[in-house]
């Protein structure tokens, strides 16, 4: 399959590198991204010669804002208008919902929001570049702010994720801060993130297979 929105390759080390690849839409998802993600997650469940995955996005002002608003008339991310019959985004771009055990590591650069966490979320090891800010800007747009939230709380103290979550637009939470709360564990300089990422990740998918897949699922 020919990706549109996303560019992966798998380097010899064992890492699958999966870019999100619409910069111009500051890397948001469409319909076309969670086909391809049901595709490629797929492919790295089922392909030996990759152990460890990062994910991180295209360069520009944002890792992700989450889906594409400006395509939801058109194509709609949750496949129908139907509330009772929509799919939830996340069962196509989570690494655990399509049943992947190996490793991710998520590589946050810019602005990260929204659906976004949706790969937060099923991520192992979150690091982020020093111009990277996190905010959920749900509740400033009228939208019940959920699922996300929810996911995160298994990662952050419960104040913190109701702080993120009701305050929308008005609060973005800075890479110092994110490291300080324990969203991320490392912060590097912008112009080693990718580099740093794929290093963990090498580290990682030289360490045998079963037993760091067996760890991933277990935990």
């Amino acid at each position: 399959m020919e990706y549109t929105t996303l560019l992966f390759n798998v380097s010899p080390d064992g890492v699958g590198t999966i870019t999100l690849n619409r910069p111009e839409a500051m890397n948001a998802f469409t319909l076309t991204m969670l086909r391809e993600f049901d595709h490629l997650w797929a492919h790295i469940r089922e392909n030996e010669d990759v152990r460890a995955v990062v994910l991180r996005g295209a360069p520009g002002r944002a890792f992700s804002t989450g889906a594409d608003v400006k395509q939801h008339a058109s194509e709609n991310v949750l496949g129908t208008e139907n509330i009772w019959n929509q799919r939830d985004p996340g069962e196509s771009l989570g690494a655990r919902a399509n049943q992947v055990w190996k490793p991710v590591v998520t590589a946050v650069h810019g602005l990260c929001c929204a659906g976004a966490f949706y790969w937060l979320n099923e991520s192992d090891i979150i690091i982020c570049s020093e111009d990277a800010q996190f905010f959920d800007p749900h509740v400033s747009y009228g939208m019940v702010c959920a699922v996300e939230p929810i996911g995160m709380s298994y990662r952050l103290p419960l104040g913190e994720v109701l702080r993120m979550s009701l305050l929308g637009n008005d609060e973005r939470i800075s890479a110092p801060t994110a490291l300080r709360i324990g969203l991320v564990s490392e912060v590097t300089a912008n112009e080693a993130l990718w580099d740093r990422a794929h290093e963990l990740a090498a580290r990682i998918a030289a360490k045998p297979a079963a037993a760091v897949q067996g760890t991933v699922r277990a935990i």
